[in-house]
């Protein structure tokens, strides 16, 4: 959450030096084909940007809003440099140098939660299990992607786009800490965040394209079920603070500080054969036993076989292990199809949506409450 108190006047006033040509037709294209996917948007992939952008209310006298540059623009950051969001990773509990990860995203805001997103859930600790109730080897993060998503996306879609700020993303040994340079809007309070309360956008008409691309959800809910997410994943509450900023802060579980604190070394988070490793299994472990023992067992007995058996399986037969999940289970959602089938949830929406445009899949009914149809 996060508010700016030019609210609508921003987002919707023209982008200063911003024209059509400096606004991305693909990424309009692929922005209409999400939207009638997963809210029915009424026009078709082939109408032109003019069209979209005027049913979207993104133009000011024939000419690019704000919004439609943060959403569609080429190089966004070109007319709102701070509209970048700055990620960094940190061993301990502080903010020390030097950063041992550090990354500043540019593009547009669709563009921008998702690699935000991805940042933390690959620094994050990731349970594996077995095969043993399933064909699908059954994973879990240690904070749930749901609350990293709505922290971030949040934080994009309320900051105050008038400010030198960029929106950082930080992750500790104890905590991910969300900033964004905005303000509660006047109708809420930090006490109200935590009940059910209104939606109140700071930048309307990004967050309606956000919604139509299944973003957010304009309902006031977001806070309210980040705290159910963690709750039920065993952690605590999430925080909302107002410091020079908005500030959300996700607990992590313990088990991730106390192997940060266990010795006094700071080694970051690595990959064993696409198995991320987090640094809480790397410290602890002597100098003299882990080259030996560790790094000689594992990559042969673990990441040889999974890499080679589950990548090369799943990354042929998506599409079709999509269409037999969906023929079973029709209300399921895609974020539910990609934990089934272990994919990211971006790339099981890109091979629905490849289905729906080859007549193979459909969606019947409203967002909330509609099914899947297998057409073949």
């Amino acid at each position: 959450m996060g508010f700016s108190p030019m609210g609508r006047e921003f987002d919707a006033a023209v982008c200063p030096d911003a024209s059509l040509a400096d606004l991305d037709t693909e990424a309009m294209v692929r922005f209409i084909r999400r939207a009638r996917l997963f809210r029915g948007f009424p026009l078709q992939e082939d109408a032109s940007a003019f069209e979209l952008l005027t049913h979207l209310n993104l133009l000011n006298k024939g000419r690019p809003s704000h919004a439609a540059v943060l959403l569609f623009g080429f190089y966004p950051q070109r007319f709102l440099i701070s509209s970048e969001i700055k990620c960094a990773h940190f061993h301990g509990t502080r903010v020390a140098k030097p950063i041992p990860s550090y990354q500043v995203y540019k593009g547009r805001a669709f563009e921008l939660v998702d690699q935000a997103v991805d940042f933390v859930l690959s620094k994050i600790d990731l349970a594996v299990g077995t095969r043993a109730k399933s064909a699908e080897v059954p994973v879990t993060y240690e904070i749930p992607p749901e609350v990293v998503r709505e922290a971030i996306v949040n934080a994009v879609a309320h900051r105050d786009y008038t400010s030198t700020g960029s929106v950082q993303v930080m992750l500790f040994a104890d905590r991910l800490e969300v900033w964004n340079p905005g303000t509660l809007s006047p109708s809420l309070t930090l006490e109200k965040l935590r009940k059910p309360h209104g939606s109140f956008p700071a930048n309307p008409l990004m967050a309606e394209s956000l919604y139509l691309a299944k973003y957010i959800e304009r309902m006031g809910t977001g806070t309210g079920d980040m705290i159910t997410f963690c709750s039920n994943a065993g952690l605590r509450e999430p925080e909302f603070s107002l410091t020079d900023g908005f500030v959300v802060t996700i607990w992590r579980k313990k088990s991730a500080l106390a192997g940060a604190v266990a010795e006094n070394i700071s080694l970051p988070a690595g990959e064993v054969s696409g198995v991320h490793v987090s640094s809480k299994h790397v410290i602890g472990k002597t100098p003299v036993k882990t080259p030996v023992k560790t790094p000689v067992k594992t990559p042969v007995k673990t990441p040889v076989k999974t890499p080679v058996k589950t990548p090369v399986k799943t990354s042929v037969k998506t599409p079709d292990r999509i269409l037999e999940l969906l023929a079973a289970n029709p209300e399921l959602t895609l974020a539910e199809v990609a934990k089934a089938i272990h994919k990211s949830v971006r790339a099981v929406e890109r091979a629905s949506a490849k289905l729906v445009k080859e007549g193979r899949l459909c969606y019947v009914g409203p967002a909330k409450g509609g099914h899947w149809e297998v057409l073949s």
